[in-house]
């Protein structure tokens, strides 16, 4: 690893997205006293207010990711962009709109970072850029794209990480993170629903309980987005166009994994091992997903089952994040026994009297 003399700047950072379940906690690691990498400025561009920690510390600018001209207001000033916006969609949102927004978003803050000068460019994608719906075990990031998509999210996370890679070279460094399946306190796309099932006192799993995948804490997620940033700001040339899985642990399976935060936040699993195989599960998303289109001109939601999710909590998916550690020093900061206690904190006092 060389050092430039960038390194002995402090970098205005923006991140988009940083309103979100990830963005706030890169924005925390960010501006906490260990942080190895100590930002100028963090400034936040996002369709949704900014309520995070350190609101004081940091400038918002609200947004849309397709407004090209505001997103370039953004970037006056900024040295690195770390771009988190996008669109987690379950099937209730158009495949124009995931597109537009993530595969157009993406190429959006890449032509505005060209236009600018801007010379580092974090990408955060997906595992779902490489998800097949059939079992991944141990793979790297050498694991080839699908030819077709389980679902239009993954295919614009692939979109979106071919536009990044497309776009580094010696005037725009580009990394891109792949992480697990993230979760954490105020999880929006786990813990609430599963929890829900246990208040109704009906708790429902998918599958048989024997196919693994990978998680990643929040915290630790948004650790490798400064590890990552002050790798490209400080000359790592092993980091530019390059993508890399982001995990802190061994696999496990969906359901059991998060029982324990179900559990450890008070709440009872009942029946205790009601498992519902694959193939009713699919059939019964489906039909989920289908009155969900079906509603949308009255209210708009997101399915609690769905085809996706029943594959992809059936389906063994796992890897490591050697590579991440290897180029640029990634290892959890929090670990598996923090991490787990601070999630069922969080839902524990979630409870009501």
């Amino acid at each position: 690893m060389t050092e430039t003399k960038t390194s002995y700047k402090k970098p205005n950072i923006l991140i988009t997205g940083g309103s979100g379940f990830l963005g706030k906690r890169i924005v925390e690691e960010f501006l906490m006293a260990d942080a190895p990498l100590q930002p100028g400025l963090i400034r936040v561009f996002d369709i949704n207010d900014y309520e995070g920690k350190y609101v004081d510390q940091i400038e918002f600018v609200k947004g849309d990711i397709r407004d090209y001209d505001l997103l370039e207001k953004a970037c006056e000033g900024i040295d690195i962009v770390i771009h988190a916006a996008a669109i987690i969609d379950w099937g209730t949102k158009s495949k124009e709109e995931v597109l537009a927004v993530n595969a157009g978003g993406t190429e959006n803050v890449i032509h505005v970072c060209k236009k600018m000068g801007i010379k580092h460019l974090v990408v955060t994608s997906s595992l779902d850029a490489v998800f097949t719906g059939k079992p991944l075990v141990d793979i790297d990031e050498t694991q080839v794209y699908p030819y077709i998509h389980a679902t239009v999210y993954c295919e614009s996370k692939k979109l979106t990480e071919l536009a990044a890679l497309r776009a580094n070279n010696e005037n725009l460094k580009v990394v891109i993170l792949r992480p697990a399946d993230i979760y954490g306190e105020a999880d929006p796309y786990h813990i609430d629903s599963l929890i829900d099932m246990a208040k109704k006192g009906f708790y429902v799993r998918l599958g048989n309980g024997k196919s693994s995948c990978q998680n990643v804490y929040v915290g630790n997620m948004a650790y490798a987005h400064v590890l990552a940033t002050t790798a490209l700001w400080t000359g790592n040339d092993k980091v530019p166009g390059q993508i890399y899985f982001i995990t802190d642990g061994k696999g496990a399976n969906f359901f059991k994994f998060f029982d324990q935060v179900v559990i450890g936040a008070g709440y009872k699993i009942f029946p205790e091992n009601l498992w519902l195989p694959r193939g009713l599960a699919y059939s019964i998303g489906a039909l989920s997903e289908g009155i969900a289109v079906i509603m949308r001109p009255i209210k708009k939601y997101n399915p609690k089952f769905s085809r996706f999710a029943v594959t992809y909590t059936c389906t063994d998916y796992t890897f490591s994040a050697k590579k991440a550690e290897n180029d640029f020093g990634f290892k959890p900061k929090y670990s598996n026994k923090q991490a787990m206690e601070n999630t069922i904190a969080y839902y524990s006092n979630k409870i009501p009297d």
